[in-house]
């Protein structure tokens, strides 16, 4: 793979380890080679091959760290549906939801999966995301979900964009198991768990922990199975009521706690005491018609590090532009367009446990670039559902 160099960019927005903070800098140059950064500066003087970036913005690739891109089909009868006025739980509550989606997947092919990922991983790159957490979830049962961890791992071997993979056996009760709650909880235990991990895909074991879904003790036992063979946790938390959710999160030490528009200020003071990152998904909001956005401002003064992600699924989300993302976490949730380039590119990559490799502009690290046709940060947000994107740099290539 040849050399290149990045020439005259205009602004270039990254986090930077030496201050620990977004900076904005002008007359910068890159230079790639083997699809690493191998050094950032001005005027640095290599006679190799260049790359006009025409004075526009250059920033990180996205790195979304919470999506369930594996389904077959939609679900625009539902939103229609609460176009109507129904809620997502009453939608639940006569068959739809979640549960919706399973049929779909136990009955779709690794082939025919593997095909409708690939699409969406094409989508998501052509909107500037070139790191991916994908989660299962639409199988519950064993064989469906160790078939949807395998189709994540073909195209994450097959595809460009880089895919990290989370077990969400714990996203619904499957209707064979609607009056029998604790059952579901023993197959996840006794069964799934240990399956995922023998299949060897899977690095985290997310449980959609919530009042109607499940609870905090059947979160945290299935948590607690989880992290005896070797699965990370990660937490949906407080998505439409407190459940105590957040407070589990600290307790486990998940990596994360998604969601947190219903979370308490006793939610808020034990993730403070923590290490867990919020990761915030504005888009959710948006989708299913609510006005109840995350609490950011609560969260940042309690000093917790916030990620954010589109939760791209096919029910309460239909989204899968980060662009879009930091369009809403800035107006409706007032953060900084510094913060959200931070929440979507390196604190994302936290999240993940990969920021020694993705997540900004630095030498060492993966060229995953986005050159914009935009001269400024602030462009992205102002923009709102404009992706105006010239070019996508993915470990050194340019698409």
């Amino acid at each position: 793979m040849p050399k290149i160099k990045l020439t005259n960019i205009g602004e270039l927005a990254t986090y930077r380890s030496s201050t620990g903070s977004v900076e904005l800098s002008q007359g910068q140059e890159i230079i790639i080679s083997d699809g690493l950064i191998e050094e950032v500066g001005i005027n640095l003087s290599v006679d190799i091959e260049l790359f006009d970036c025409r004075n526009k913005l250059v920033t990180p690739g996205f790195v979304d760290p919470h999506t369930h891109p594996v389904f077959m089909n939609g679900r625009e009868d539902e939103f229609g549906m609460r176009l109507q006025g129904a809620t997502y739980q009453e939608i639940a509550s006569k068959g739809g939801g979640i549960n919706s989606s399973i049929k779909g997947v136990r009955e779709a092919s690794v082939e025919e999966l593997v095909l409708a990922v690939t699409d969406r991983m094409d989508r998501f790159l052509r909107l500037g995301t070139t790191t991916i957490e994908a989660k299962s979830g639409y199988g519950l049962d064993v064989e469906s979900e160790l078939k949807s961890l395998e189709v994540i791992e073909i195209v994450n071997r097959s595809h460009i964009i880089d895919i990290i993979p989370t077990f969400l056996g714990a996203h619904a009760f499957p209707q064979e198991y609607v009056d029998n709650h604790n059952g579901y909880v023993e197959l996840l235990s006794n069964e799934m768990i240990p399956a995922v991990a023998e299949q060897g895909i899977a690095k985290y074991c997310d449980v959609f922990c919530e009042n109607g879904y499940f609870n905090v003790d059947q979160s945290l036992r299935i948590l607690n199975t989880a992290k005896k063979y070797g699965l990370i946790p990660r937490l949906h938390a407080d998505e439409f009521e407190d459940s105590g959710a957040a407070e589990l999160a600290a307790e486990v030490k998940a990596i994360s706690a998604d969601h947190l528009m219903a979370i308490s200020d006793g939610g808020i003071s034990k993730l403070a005491e923590s290490d867990v990152t919020a990761i915030l998904l504005p888009g959710t909001t948006f989708f299913l018609g609510s006005t109840n956005y995350a609490p950011l401002k609560k969260l940042t003064a309690a000093g917790i590090p916030i990620a954010l992600a589109t939760d791209f699924n096919p029910g309460s989300c239909h989204i899968q532009s980060m662009p879009f993302i930091i369009s809403l976490a800035c107006i409706k949730m007032g953060m900084s367009v510094e913060d959200a380039l931070l929440a979507s590119t390196y604190n994302s990559a936290k999240t993940l446990q990969i920021e020694d490799k993705v997540g900004s502009i630095e030498a060492g690290k993966q060229a995953d670039l986005i050159i914009w046709d935009i001269k400024k940060l602030i462009e992205i947000p102002y923009n709102v559902t404009d992706v105006p994107i010239q070019k996508v740099i993915k470990r050194g290539i340019v698409l």
